[in-house]
């Protein structure tokens, strides 16, 4: 059984992979207060390349260095919305690997000039449906193909990505709340994350219950909810997460409900975190917040909800914080206190 024990503040990390995981959980201090429950983020964006995808970077190499699918002078492959790669690059560089990313031109500029200030090679390519061809994943496998020694992480449907949060993420949240962990809330990008945590807590204890925070425009309330993806209504600004198919990773998690987060109360969430609470999150967090104060609410006081803060708001800075980019949306925030919440 996977366990996490707390490292001492004066432990020396070996190399970059050592410092991925063991990030804290922080405290929501309003958001508890108004709740009457312990609302705890654990802080992702604390990980060495800034995002809870350092883990499953991680996860994937070097499940392919077991298995030998990854040899030294390989190339890392992946179709990425950003921080995926940029765990990937990283982990990659430490361990002498170059790296090609395939990136929707959707996504911010922020992260695919991290890319490739990192030395990877980032090939922007039009957004299209998993159904084509020329969707950005089935373009990281052929290009993976065609490279001579090229490895193709595919953290959508590569299980070794939920088994990494399985071994890591699940036993720090058990560990870090003493075990009263009550329920356990996360947007799915690939589905790694809520499915290796809900697992590992759901066999400490069965009754802690797991939750999708899902965008609207994705799917994954329709498939947890109705048992088939015909509900994706709407759109969302979200990067990284708000998953229209059922992934390997998805088909895998133990989930017992699944909220609809609207982008209006997530970016007003946003700025509540950044305003009250000092953190500078991006909306991926701020759904997973959101989500959160949802289940306290239909669960009563006294629970201990745990989740996920995934990355920074740099990386969202020419949108998510850009007064221009906001009123174009509809999306300028106007609360002054919590009454947003109102809105779930």
């Amino acid at each position: 059984m996977p366990t996490a024990e707390a490292i001492p503040s004066n432990s020396i990390a070996s190399g970059l992979v050592g410092a991925i995981g063991r990030t804290p959980l922080i405290r929501l201090r309003h958001l508890s207060e108004a709740t009457g429950c312990e609302i705890l983020g654990k802080a992702e964006f604390m990980n060495p390349g800034g995002s809870v995808k350092d883990r499953a970077a991680l996860a994937l190499i070097e499940d392919a260095e077991r298995s030998g699918a990854l040899r030294p002078g390989g190339v890392i492959v992946e179709g990425t919305a950003g921080n995926t790669g940029i765990g990937l690059a990283l982990v990659g560089l430490s361990k002498g690997y170059r790296s090609v990313f395939i990136v929707p031109d959707n996504f911010s500029h922020e992260k695919t000039d991290l890319l490739k200030s990192l030395g990877a090679e980032v090939r922007r390519v039009p957004p299209k449906p998993f159904k084509d061809p020329e969707n950005y994943q089935h373009i990281a496998r052929r290009t993976a193909e065609s490279i001579p020694r090229g490895w193709w992480a595919n953290q959508f449907d590569n299980t070794a990505n939920l088994d990494g949060h399985y071994r890591t993420t699940g036993p720090e949240i058990w560990h870090q709340t003493h075990g009263r962990v009550t329920g356990f809330v996360a947007a799915i990008g690939s589905g790694g994350t809520l499915a290796g945590v809900a697992k590992f807590l759901k066999e400490q204890n069965p009754a802690v219950h797991t939750v999708c925070a899902d965008p609207f425009g994705a799917a994954m309330s329709s498939w947890f909810k109705h048992g088939h993806t015909d509900f994706d209504d709407g759109d969302s600004q979200a990067e990284g997460i708000g998953q229209g198919r059922v992934t390997r990773n998805v088909a895998a998690a133990l989930v017992d409900d699944a909220y609809r987060i609207p982008d209006a109360v997530a970016v007003e969430c946003v700025y509540h975190l950044l305003r009250d609470e000092g953190l500078y999150l991006g909306l991926s967090s701020a759904i997973n917040v959101a989500g959160t104060v949802k289940l306290a609410r239909e669960r009563g006081p006294g629970q201990v909800i745990v989740t996920i803060l995934c990355d920074g708001g740099a990386r969202y800075a020419s949108k998510l914080f850009n007064p221009v980019w906001l009123h174009a949306q509809n999306l300028t925030p106007r609360s002054t206190r919590l009454e947003f919440l109102d809105q779930l």
